[in-house]
């Protein structure tokens, strides 16, 4: 098990819960444009947060596993990491649900951004706080 710094895990967690909430609250409305799911709120917003920092909880620990067993210790390591990650996974996954579930582009890339910052913080953390 990799030693881990606390402080880091909660400024990734909550950095990456404020950055998401900035970036969707400012395409909220090109996203209920796109998808009728966003055009209205469907779940408390308590609930939503609840969610979103376990999810944050669960990547900045994999992230942060990551960084330890491959020695990130730097910013520009951390930020490759996150890049790497990205490019491995959400924009595999985003890429593969415009094509083969018809999402829609735009939808997509605003998704797509969210991780692209998400994963940037985390890494860029995880590589400044070993």
């Amino acid at each position: 098990m990799p030693e881990l710094n606390y402080l880091a895990v909660v400024v990734s967690i909550v950095g990456a819960f404020v950055l998401s909430g900035i970036w969707y609250g400012v395409l909220g409305n090109r996203m209920a444009a796109l998808h009728p799911a966003y055009a209205e709120p469907s779940r408390s917003p308590y609930v939503t947060a609840g969610v979103e920092l376990s999810r944050n909880l669960v990547l900045t620990l994999a992230v942060a596993g990551l960084a330890d067993r491959l020695d990130v210790d730097d910013l520009a390591s951390g930020l490759l990491l996150g890049l790497v990650l990205w490019i491995g996974f959400p924009l595999v996954l985003l890429t593969g649900s415009v094509f083969h579930e018809k999402v829609p582009p735009a939808l997509a890339a605003i998704h797509a951004g969210n991780w692209l910052l998400k994963l940037l913080l985390i890494g860029g953390v995880a590589g400044v706080w070993t």
